[in-house]
């Protein structure tokens, strides 16, 4: 017999392969915006013309951690990811804290790329002879839209992803292949030692590390991927090395498209326009065009795939107890965490409305404050999780292969703990605003965290917090 309403359990259903994963992730990434965004911003102000190699380094760092974090995905059956690991490895205290940290952390993210895409939309717009509109305008239409899909099934997002991912970086692949080919100012600062660590690597470091968030998110969709066990970690390795590779070979021929001293020349000129002045020099004018247009639709990929994982992670803290448990409900036809996705679209709009009536710019305060908040805060929860890796695999001795869970965790430990030591000395740089800023972003993040444990605390004496996270499917 079935049942409906209260008495259905509240799951997550899907078949999701390797390859709708990846795209789901990937997509976060958003990797023309990295590539816009991101690039002339390292080579200006970081390591210039060996940037190239920095974010070959960090994804070095981060496939350690992908090897515990992989390694421990068989023994945690919840789709919480992060939170759900750190409290595996260090108690639930700490997990609930970890898990209102990433609230926080991808919230901040997707209000960037909402704030960025608003500006994008309303250039584009103008530049087509349109009216000049706020940028909230667009920003609002656009969550939205993002809104009604995340409500819907997970694998109607998944389609549109993999078709907007597709066409974002055939284009920037094919400009690779033509710089490639005309064999002009090929760039060989990457495998210079002395160039590698030339200007600011600090800040270097922090921007390349800051372009790989969203990878991690693959364990949130556990319970919709078609063989957990497998299709997860596999995800998480195609997403990272795809990621890395395509980073370090893009970025290296916006360089070589330029010549070494030119490109740095270049970004520290005008860095907000010289991908697309870039690609309309190598493609002409209608490659810039379309560059463009696939700028907007790679933010609009970006916004949809951290909307489905915040959702995500509002469903599974319902399901545990830690939120109003309407949260951790399912649509009945589209298997959806359709109050959650409400409640993620409804948290979004208020800020967006905040923003505007605040007066803030787009791009240098939304977008360089949300995303700053959100490097900092993902690096904060990768260096837990992978010390959750470490004292789980001690505790339990579940699995006893050294490299997988000893060896690789720590070496990823380390990296991690570098890059955000990094990050945390060079924050005001990378929010573009000031000492007190920097100082009033980070204690978000810490009282977000704090109020996790303390509200695990309180949680725990109401008997209203299992002692550890339900899966999904036992949760109701």
């Amino acid at each position: 017999m079935s049942v409906t309403g209260s008495d259905r359990p509240h799951t997550l259903t899907g078949r999701l392969g390797v390859g709708s994963i990846v795209f789901m992730v990937v997509a976060a990434a958003a990797p023309l915006t990295v590539i816009a965004g991101t690039v002339p911003l390292g080579l200006a102000a970081g390591n210039g013309a060996a940037f190239p190699t920095t974010f070959a380094l960090c994804c070095g760092i981060l496939l350690l951690f992908a090897v515990g974090f992989c390694a421990m995905s068989k023994h945690v059956p919840n789709a919480g990811a992060f939170y759900a690991y750190v409290q595996k490895g260090l108690g639930k205290r700490l997990g609930l804290g970890s898990a209102f940290l990433a609230l926080v952390t991808y919230a901040a993210v997707q209000l960037a790329v909402f704030g960025y895409i608003g500006a994008v939309i309303d250039a584009l717009v103008q530049h087509w002879g349109g009216p000049a509109l706020p940028w909230w305008v667009w920003s609002l239409v656009v969550a939205a839209i993002v809104g009604v899909l995340g409500y819907r099934h997970i694998e109607l997002s998944g389609k549109v992803l993999g078709a907007l991912l597709i066409a974002e970086v055939a284009i920037v692949l094919v400009f690779d292949a033509v710089v490639i080919a005309s064999g002009e100012h090929l760039s060989t600062a990457f495998v210079k030692p002395p160039e590698f660590v030339s200007g600011s690597l600090g800040i270097a470091i922090m921007f390349a590390i800051a372009s790989f968030i969203g990878f991690e998110a693959t364990a949130v969709f556990r319970d919709e991927a078609r063989d957990p066990q497998r299709t997860i970690p596999r995800a998480t390795y195609t997403a990272l090395l795809l990621i890395g590779v395509f980073y370090t070979l893009s970025s290296w021929a916006v360089v070589s498209a330029w010549g070494d001293a030119a490109a740095v020349e270049a970004a520290g000129t005008d860095a907000g326009n010289m991908i697309i002045t870039t690609i309309t020099n190598v493609l002409g004018p209608a490659g810039g065009d379309v560059a463009q247009v696939l700028l907007m639709t790679s933010l609009f990929a970006a916004a949809l795939s951290f909307h489905n994982v915040l959702a995500r992670y509002y469903f599974s803290l319902g399901n545990a107890g830690a939120l109003h448990p309407a949260v951790g409900r399912s649509h009945p036809r589209h298997s959806s965490p359709h109050v959650a996705s409400l409640t993620q679209t409804v948290v979004a709009v208020a800020f967006l409305v905040i923003f505007a009536i605040a007066g803030m710019d787009p791009v240098t305060q939304v977008f360089a404050w949300m995303a700053g908040t959100a490097t900092l805060g993902v690096l904060g929860l990768m260096t837990l999780t992978c010390a959750a890796v470490l004292v789980y695999f001690r505790r339990s001795r579940a699995d006893t292969r050294v490299w997988h869970t000893v060896i690789a965790p720590a070496l990823g430990l380390i990296g991690l703990l570098a890059c955000l030591v990094l990050t945390v000395s060079n924050f005001p740089t990378l929010i573009g605003g000031s000492g007190a800023l920097a100082l009033g972003i980070g204690a978000v993040l810490v009282l977000a965290f704090v109020f996790g444990v303390v509200w695990s605390r309180l949680r725990t004496v109401s008997g209203s917090l299992p002692a550890t996270a339900a899966p999904a499917a036992d949760a109701a």
